[in-house]
């Protein structure tokens, strides 16, 4: 079974491009590391796990590059996690994507998947943000994700794909602990925070996919 990580900075957490895929350095540091692990350790002959996050993308970028970083590799599960930098980019220098356009790229993204990869499993993950340095000066702006994320679990419910909601457990988490060992300027996974996504994604895959 192919498993493709597909998505961001969250994603990507400064995966190794210049090695081989399935090499220790190709997963990053963030969540599919963990997720390989809790894989591969039990079943190292079931599973190949690829991550194909990049730092910086929106919505436009993954769709840019979906031939080559997905179709192409006809993965079996295909795991999305994209949104905060739609918002952010916008906030930062205006190049951002509007919630309208983000709604009809991730719609042309999914439609196009299934075309091309037609027994792929989705999972869209819902994109969060938290208070954090990299937020706390327009946070209230910030919180524009809320409704990129639900977006998100709409696109999901719409195409029948599997959604995986995770702002609510940073909520949580920050409420007991602060959001800092969670999400290290209130976007990027500390260690914590990659683990919490790790944790709910392999309850979801268990659940339903495995």
């Amino acid at each position: 079974m192919k498993i493709l990580f597909f998505g961001d900075s969250i994603t990507d957490m400064n995966r190794n491009r210049n090695v081989e895929d399935g090499c220790i350095w190709s997963y990053g540091n963030g969540y599919p590391f963990f997720v390989a692990g809790e894989l591969l350790k039990n079943a190292p002959d079931r599973y190949e796990i690829v991550n194909r996050g990049i730092s910086g993308n929106r919505i436009v970028d993954l769709y840019a590059r979906a031939k080559m970083d997905v179709w192409n590799e006809k993965p079996d599960v295909l795991s999305i996690l994209v949104g905060v930098n739609d918002v952010w980019h916008e906030l930062a220098n205006g190049n951002g994507v509007e919630l309208d356009r983000f709604e009809k790229i991730y719609s042309m993204l999914i439609e196009d998947t299934l075309a091309r990869v037609p027994e792929v499993k989705i999972i869209l993950c819902e994109p969060f943000v938290l208070h954090g340095t990299a937020t706390d000066g327009n946070f209230e702006a910030f919180t524009q994700v809320y409704s990129y994320a639900a977006v998100t679990k709409k696109l999901a419910e719409k195409y029948g794909l599997f959604f995986l909601p995770l702002q609510e457990k940073f909520d949580e988490a920050a409420a007991k602990f602060g959001p800092k060992p969670f999400l290290y300027d209130g976007v990027h996974p500390n260690v914590a925070g990659a683990a919490l996504i790790a944790e709910e994604w392999l309850k979801l895959f268990n659940e339903n996919i495995k």
